[in-house]
């Protein structure tokens, strides 16, 4: 009896370091926010390397995640919905940009805050985008010396 006592003890150290480290791989990936956030939308020409999930920062710090991605079929660009963490207000005439983590790094997507006194509300449309520019195409430019010169 006392053997499976400590079988039992053993499983319960056990199941509880796993629920621990569910919980904080939820916080450490933005998922466990819940509905700590307003809702955004922007639409993209490129979202190359960007998905449900990714980043949303602004100076280089996490305030969002991207939470649904769209191809449009009419006007073939990407549709966006990410969200922005409650109490960040987002000047109105802000811009999105997909921006890289260096060479070998990721993709996340970057909000360049603008100067208006007016924030944009949830639901709103940011308007001014830069998709992501790939780097395969900006060395085939520059081998091919097709550039603005």
């Amino acid at each position: 009896m006392a053997h499976s006592k400590t079988e039992v003890l053993v499983g319960g150290v056990v199941l509880a370091g796993a629920i621990a480290f569910a919980v904080y791989a939820g916080q450490a990936a933005g998922i466990t926010q819940g509905g700590a956030g307003y809702d955004l939308t922007a639409s993209f020409r490129s979202l190359e390397g960007v998905s449900v999930g990714t980043d949303v920062r602004l100076a280089g710090v996490k305030i969002g995640t991207v939470t649904e991605v769209n191809l449009n079929p009419e006007t073939f660009r990407a549709d966006t919905l990410f969200t922005v963490a409650n109490g960040i207000d987002i000047p109105d005439d802000s811009a999105v940009v997909v921006s890289s983590e260096g060479l070998l790094g990721g993709n996340f997507v970057e909000i360049v805050p603008g100067g208006s006194p007016f924030a944009f509300a949830a639901g709103d449309e940011i308007t001014d985008t830069q998709g992501a520019v790939s780097l395969i195409s900006l060395l085939l430019k520059f081998v091919s010396g097709e550039g603005g010169e």
